[in-house]
């Protein structure tokens, strides 16, 4: 959807300091061990294909989401509000298609919602601040950042659930630190409100995917509906908060100023943006259930650079030697730290 729509040399800004009005830029049996084993090299690669679909999947439509959420962003600046219409969106799409008998409704009960709670809680917190930090700050740089995220993970592991791990995984973080460090330093467009989103988005998504681990292990439900009622329990959380920060009074204002200046076609980002959150989350959730943390971790790291190089080449975001340095260094720790992992 967002592809679709002509977009004009002068559609984006180079921001992104906040200001009191938006710019509108843009086992085998031994029988038949002979016969399992010739079939399986083909069975082997069939599943290693189907696996890098749904990797190369998950990254384009992390890139759409992305790309959605600086376009909304830039016309419409309440990150509350447009983090409540991506779950909102997202759990409409689930409700029809359990309704609708497309997809099975997950069968539950009150102690999978008591335990999916925690993680609705950290994903609603990590959500809002990283559309945050994206109002704030250009997508390139939110995502330099959260190239950190590892690092969060190890540390949080490590002091509060006592896990310990191999040296190079330690080493590993010295790399994605700096480099996040160097990038944030050297960022011609810095700003606190959008760095500290970055930082409290990745630390909140360490405790939503530790607290997802813990629900998830013997449940019946399987990751596209995991991510379902999840989406259904953080909006519920969210909406509240949403009218208390902004309100409907700002948000009505804000819409019709956005109409005015974008045009019918703002609705429309609106509405791609929240689809594409909701099916990227949903993939990815799914991805979970079919490959190994490793696969992931690599296929995430992928992802990352495809935006961060995206992002900066569509929005000309202006970016120092320096600043470029950063990012690569913080990219590669954060694929090291996946191969120590293994």
């Amino acid at each position: 959807m967002i592809s679709s729509v002509k977009l004009t040399a002068t559609s984006f800004t180079n921001r992104k300091l906040p200001l009191p009005k938006p710019q509108y830029f843009l086992q085998p049996t031994s029988q038949n061990s002979s016969v399992e084993q010739s079939a399986r090299p083909t069975k082997l690669t069939s599943l290693g294909r189907w696996r890098l679909t749904l990797i190369s999947r998950t990254s384009r439509l992390g890139w759409r989401r992305l790309r959605g959420s600086e376009l909304v962003l830039n016309a419409f600046p309440y990150p509350w509000l447009t983090s409540t219409l991506s779950l909102a969106t997202g759990s409409l799409m689930m409700l029809i298609s359990w309704a609708t008998r497309i997809a099975d409704a997950p069968k539950t009960d009150l102690e999978f919602w008591k335990t999916l709670f925690p993680v609705a809680v950290a994903h609603t917190i990590g959500h809002v601040a990283a559309t945050v930090s994206m109002s704030k700050v250009a997508v390139s740089f939110t995502h330099i950042i959260k190239s950190g995220e590892p690092a969060f993970s190890v540390l949080v592991s490590r002091f509060l659930l006592g896990d310990t791990f191999p040296v190079p995984v330690y080493l590993s973080l010295l790399p994605i630190i700096g480099g996040c460090a160097l990038a944030a330093v050297t960022e011609l467009n810095f700003n606190m409100t959008g760095f500290m989103g970055a930082m409290i988005s990745n630390l909140a998504f360490v405790f939503r995917n530790i607290f997802s681990k813990k629900g998830m292990k013997g449940k019946s439900v399987s990751g596209m509906n995991y991510y379902a009622c999840l989406s259904i329990l953080s909006l519920l959380i969210l909406t509240p908060f949403a009218i208390a920060v902004e309100g409907p009074k700002m948000w009505a204002a804000g819409w019709e100023n956005a109409i005015s200046q974008i045009g019918p076609h703002f609705i429309w980002w609106v509405a791609a943006q929240s689809v594409f959150y909701h099916l990227y989350n949903q993939v990815s959730y799914m991805s979970l259930d079919q490959i190994s943390p490793l696969t992931f971790s690599i296929g995430n790291t992928m992802k990352r650079i495809s935006v961060i190089v995206s992002s900066i080449i569509i929005f000309h975001t202006p970016v120092q030697p320096i600043n470029a340095l950063g990012a690569a260094i913080a990219i590669l720790g954060t694929f090291l730290y996946s191969q120590a992992k293994l």
